[in-house]
């Protein structure tokens, strides 16, 4: 299946057949069903849409599609042009809209693209909500607006610079303390629209900026997931250039790494770690991070007394446990960092600021920053299954197995012992069991890992 349909949203390659694939049609019928949804739900006369889009090839086709059946619905648009995922999320309250699209892949590759749907806060739908646009797409239970309702389109091409203000004005962004340091910091926008905003806000911020791919063509030169194995130039470049060190973000600027000042990995898991650090430091509080995420997220949370909780997987899930403890900073471990101060939305923009004070405040290099926090290694492994084993039977199989260590069943199964944890996870998709493992070690991240994986195989008899 190349045609993904979900709660939050739709995506899949270009091309093909409809239904298969992100068709023209599909980009219609689910700009449709979301337009539909939202006249329902909204109960206002005149509804107005946010729309954004990444730089992907195939960005202004789909663009254009949604853009005017929207208006075809009879709601206006106010298109925002190239933009970021979170760029979207500031401007639909800003605008006082009642709902916007993303039109991101995020760290797919270059063929996907997808629509990712918000309500009238800027943040992305609930599972319910989501449910109920997947019906009326279904049910094809459209119904466009005659000539004279049609809606109207106002093109806003400021807002990556009124997401920068935005941030700049934030109390714990402190633009001239990181002027004073005189930064050199590489970039790699991977060819889409964090190769313009990224910079223009180092800029900004009085920082030395070396661009690389930074040019919004959408021909990714790399895989856009900014793991390390894709990252080897940027890596290379920060040594040759002598930085202070690199940011990577991915195409919609939603999920942000560093490199550190030695050409190594920060890792991911840790750009929330450095930037929770900071603002906990500022402005004690709770925390939020997913099941998957680094335990290394509690430590500094308790350091500063706070408390943290662990999520289900996915942005919707930590954003709702976020408010529900009033947490002051939160995020995934894939480098996703949700400031509630400025909005509820993974922010590599708010993530850059906060961490080039953070770096200001402090008197050591970034790799020197990296080796002061509680050092963690993950492992992050599948096993996959034949259709007919019960993946539900192997996890209350697993879950039985390990009943008097700190159990949570919230999402797949975790087992958090004294000092490691497994997260086990089924995928909706396929038959696949997903295995995280987490350790003071790489080597007992990997050992952990294949035993649990022997366990399973056990109990599943293969």
């Amino acid at each position: 299946m190349t045609l993904i349909k979900s709660i939050s949203g739709i995506r899949g390659t270009i091309g093909g057949k409809v239904g298969d694939n992100l068709t023209p049609v599909d980009a219609v019928k689910f700009a449709s069903a979301y337009g539909t949804w939202l006249k329902s739900y909204s109960k206002s006369d005149k509804l107005t849409v946010v729309i954004g889009r990444d730089a992907r090839i195939s960005g202004p086709m789909i663009h254009n599609l949604v853009v005017n059946t929207l208006i075809g619905l009879g709601i206006d648009v106010i298109d925002l042009g190239l933009s970021t995922t979170p760029t979207v999320e500031v401007a639909v309250p800003l605008e006082k809209a009642h709902g916007g699209i993303i039109l991101t892949a995020s760290h797919n590759p270059k063929q996907w693209n997808a629509l990712k749907l918000l309500n009238e806060k800027g943040e992305f739908l609930s599972g319910a909500e989501g449910a109920k646009i997947l019906e009326i797409a279904e049910a094809e239970a459209f119904d466009f607006s005659e000539v004279d309702d049609l809606g109207t389109i106002q093109i806003n091409d400021a807002y990556m610079d009124i997401h920068i203000d935005e941030v700049l004005n934030l109390p714990l962004v402190d633009a001239e303390a990181v002027a004073k340091r005189k930064f050199k910091v590489v970039v790699d926008g991977v060819n889409s629209s964090g190769g313009i905003v990224i910079p223009n806000l180092l800029e900004q911020m009085g920082v030395e900026v070396v661009k690389l791919y930074c040019e919004p063509n959408g021909h990714f030169p790399h895989n856009p997931e900014p793991l390390k194995e894709h990252l080897g130039d940027i890596c290379k470049l920060v040594l040759e250039e002598k930085a202070d060190f690199g940011i990577v973000v991915d195409p919609d600027v939603d999920r942000l790494a560093f490199i550190s000042n030695d050409g190594e990995m920060f890792g991911e898991e840790y750009t929330l770690v450095a930037v929770a650090d900071y603002v906990l430091s500022k402005t004690p509080g709770n925390t939020v991070s997913n099941m998957s995420s680094s335990r290394a997220l509690r430590d500094i949370t308790n350091k500063y007394n706070g408390s943290y909780q662990a999520s289900a997987v996915g942005e919707v899930n930590v954003v709702e446990l976020m408010k529900k403890t009033n947490a002051i900073i939160g995020g995934e471990g894939n480098g996703g960092i949700i400031y509630p101060e400025l909005h509820y939305g993974r922010d590599s923009l708010v993530g850059v600021a906060l961490f080039l004070t953070h770096l200001a405040n402090l008197d050591v290099t970034v790799a020197e920053l990296r080796a002061s926090y509680p050092q963690y290694y993950m492992s992050k492994n599948k096993i996959e299954l034949t259709p007919q084993i019960d993946v539900d039977a192997i996890l209350e199989a697993m879950t039985a197995k390990y009943q008097h260590e700190d159990i949570s069943t919230i999402d797949g199964v975790k087992i958090d012992f004294a000092t490691e944890w497994v997260h086990l996870r089924k995928s909706n998709t396929e038959p696949i069991i997903r295995i995280y493992t987490e350790a003071p070690t790489q080597a007992e991240a990997d050992t952990l890992a294949l035993r649990i994986i022997d366990e399973i195989k056990a109990v599943a008899g293969i």
